[in-house]
């Protein structure tokens, strides 16, 4: 749990940062402003150098970091959301946009513990026998 001071602290900081991230927004061309719009997303499982980026998202929420290995997202090189590969809620960054990116890392969560682990074709046993 954070200090009301140190929660309040971060929301000022973040405040700031959206106030001058909307002023440079009038201030570039339009074709500038669509680019900084899209975002690189990229769903892959969690490494021991993501440690520090999930126990942040668990402070953000406010939550204790579920044990575990975790299936993780990335937007634009910044780990902004977390799925317990053990099951329940997901950890959210809540000052970063991430509605597009929690049903993604659902449906790649069932494709990971679905049966046969994702492989698109059986194992083949060959046989040495010859006709």
């Amino acid at each position: 749990m954070n200090h009301p001071a140190f929660r309040q602290f971060l929301l000022s900081e973040h405040a700031h940062r959206l106030d001058e991230r909307s002023r440079r927004q009038y201030d570039k061309p339009a074709e500038e402003t669509r680019r900084d719009a899209e975002v690189e997303v990229v769903l892959r499982l969690c490494t021991v150098h993501d440690d520090e980026a999930l126990e942040r998202l668990a402070e953000l929420e406010a939550r204790p970091l579920p044990r575990g290995r975790f299936l993780v997202a990335e937007a634009n090189g910044r780990l902004v959301a977390a799925q317990p590969l053990a099951g329940g809620p997901a950890l959210a960054d809540p000052f970063e946009p991430t509605a597009h990116v929690l049903p993604l890392m659902q449906l790649r969560l069932r494709q990971l513990t679905a049966a046969g682990n994702g492989r698109r074709f059986p194992l083949r046993l060959w046989s040495t026998a010859r006709p």
